[in-house]
């Protein structure tokens, strides 16, 4: 369940918007070229009255006196006003060539990328420019938390640790920072740790509805602590009563009580709410308690189709007789 309980798209997009806030306006070519400084004038001039085609020459003579990063930077957001994506892209590897320790081009970049639906392109990107921004920044814990949810959707848990860790070290107080590392450790197989992080992000922020029902879904999961995973979950809803993950939740933590009917109505208003693969596949564990295999096979069919590599859901598939 590595990623159903995290926030790693928004805590991105978030870390983003903290680290362009962070670079400066300031031009950064050769301003003795003053025919460089020039044409970089009057293509901004340009730029601001829509003329984009006449903007993006000017820049272009620009570069032919300076070849300074910041016009590059800037060819490269007139290209993507005109829309011309691969033009844009190239100018913004040359930006972050000529200056390496350079955010934006590698934040547009991870823009362009992710809307390409080119995932690996833009977290390498994402990733640089965060980098980048924490040496900008060395005690902005957003960005941290930006680079260390990279670490953690590219799976490299030792740098994800480390780096929540420092953030606690900047921040000892940061509630985010503990569900985090649950997460980790979640993946780790580090089950101790797990309900030792979200008790202390709990602790911190008593209203953290994230983590108060991640702690419910972690016991509910392991068939343990019951009533309490059963209160978590519903203090958890109370914050955010539209939440299906957290409808899913309750509904599972019946199932583990026997109150399969009872299950069964939250179950399927989580189904509502999300499609999900986690959601179809208590679903089709609740119908066969009661006796429907039918309607089994259906929602372990829908949780496969959502997610092929789920061996257990396939392995109840076979032995239910399906096909599928």
């Amino acid at each position: 369940m590595v990623f159903r309980f995290k926030r790693i798209a928004l805590a991105v997009f978030l870390c983003l918007t903290a680290l362009l806030a962070v670079t400066t306006a300031a031009v950064a070519f050769d301003k003795s070229s003053s025919l460089a400084l020039s044409h970089y004038i009057m293509a901004v001039y340009h730029e601001d009255l829509g003329e984009i085609d006449k903007a993006i020459e000017e820049y272009r003579q620009a570069l032919k006196q300076d070849d300074a990063a910041v016009i590059h930077l800037s060819l490269a957001s007139a290209y993507i006003k005109k829309n011309d994506i691969p033009a844009a892209v190239e100018e913004l590897k040359k930006a972050s060539g000529l200056d390496p320790d350079a955010i934006e081009p590698h934040a547009i970049l991870a823009i362009l990328y992710s809307a390409q639906g080119k995932n690996d392109l833009a977290t390498r990107e994402y990733e640089s420019a965060l980098k980048n921004a924490s040496k900008a920044q060395p005690e902005n814990v957003e960005i941290y938390k930006g680079l260390g949810s990279i670490y953690l959707q590219q799976r490299k848990f030792p740098e994800a640790e480390k780096t929540f860790r420092f953030i606690l070290d900047l921040s000892p107080k940061d509630a985010e920072a503990h569900f985090y590392l649950a997460n980790i450790y979640d993946e780790l197989k580090q089950e101790e740790k797990v309900e030792a992080q979200l008790k202390k992000a709990i602790e911190l922020k008593p209203d953290y509805h994230e983590a108060l029902n991640y702690l419910g879904y972690f016991y509910a999961d392991r068939n343990k602590n019951l009533d309490q995973a059963e209160k978590l979950i519903r203090k958890a809803l109370e914050l955010d009563p539209n939440s299906g993950a957290y409808v899913d939740s309750l509904g599972w933590v019946y199932f583990r009580k026997a109150r399969y009917k009872d299950a069964l109505k939250e179950l399927e208003k989580a189904s509502a709410l999300i499609e999900d693969p986690v959601v179809y596949d208590h679903l089709g564990d609740a119908y066969l308690k009661l006796n429907d295999p039918a309607k089994a096979k259906l929602n372990w069919e829908k949780s496969l189709k959502l997610d092929p590599d789920q061996e257990k859901v396939a392995e109840k598939l076979k032995k239910t007789g399906t096909s599928n």
